[in-house]
């Protein structure tokens, strides 16, 4: 159900999964376009109920699916659900090099600097480093570049960009981790979401290609078809 810039996936009266365009704000902001205004304009244009909750966050460089509450009863347990690992998430990332296994599972300590807004990969445990794990599957390559896709096991800030940087991988035209490009920022899609409904039971699982735009057209494979 597209709405200007806004594409719904799935939506029913308890929650909705959307698209997030990049640039935009996960969560309520005083400066700049955020998903949760967005939301609450687009239902109060359709005489719906407005309420909107953030159950999950995406930096402000990715785009692609996020999961929000329509009910104040429901955001609770959706947030409970993230935070517990129940919400699946798979994202596509276009790394700057080649992994040496085309498959494999990646856990680290990290360490998140919060004034720097930073994550670095530390070596032993202390206070303000957590445990992260993720795993990947390469998809598609080009002489320089690697697209994967991503699963994710644990929800640390830039998880996925601190550990593919520092096995020398960076993300393309992720300034902050080491890769520079004048025609993308970080090239992160929230590609995959699937959860249990917390009131019917159902199974929702929903696929979001990302545009057809750089780099993600650099490639072929199915999870870019839409």
């Amino acid at each position: 159900m597209p709405h200007d810039d806004l594409t719904i996936v799935y939506e029913d009266r308890s929650l909705l999964l959307c698209v997030k365009p990049v640039g935009v704000l996960s969560e309520d902001s005083e400066s700049g376009a955020s998903m949760p205004r967005l939301l609450r304009q687009h239902y109060a244009a359709l005489h719906q109920p407005d309420y909107i909750a953030t159950v999950h966050r995406l930096d402000k460089i990715t785009g692609g699916l996020m999961l929000f509450s329509r009910q104040k009863a429901v955001t609770g347990r959706l947030i409970a659900a993230v935070a517990e690992h129940r919400v699946e998430k798979e994202y596509l990332a276009v790394l700057r090099g080649h992994p040496t296994e085309n498959e494999a599972e990646l856990t680290d300590l990290l360490f998140r600097d919060a004034a720097k807004n930073k994550s670095y990969v530390v070596k032993r445990m202390r206070k303000g480093v957590r445990e992260a794990k993720l795993s990947y599957r390469v998809l598609a390559e080009t002489d320089e570049l690697t697209l994967v896709r991503v699963r994710l096991y644990t929800g640390r800030t830039h998880q996925i960009r601190v550990q593919f940087s520092s096995r020398g991988l960076p993300l393309l035209g992720d300034i902050r981790y080491g890769s520079k490009d004048a025609n993308c920022s970080a090239a992160l899609w929230s590609y995959r979401l699937a959860l249990t409904h917390p009131v019917t039971g159902e199974r929702i699982d929903v696929t979001q290609p990302p545009p057809k735009q750089y780099p993600w057209d650099l490639f072929d494979c199915d999870e870019l078809k839409g």
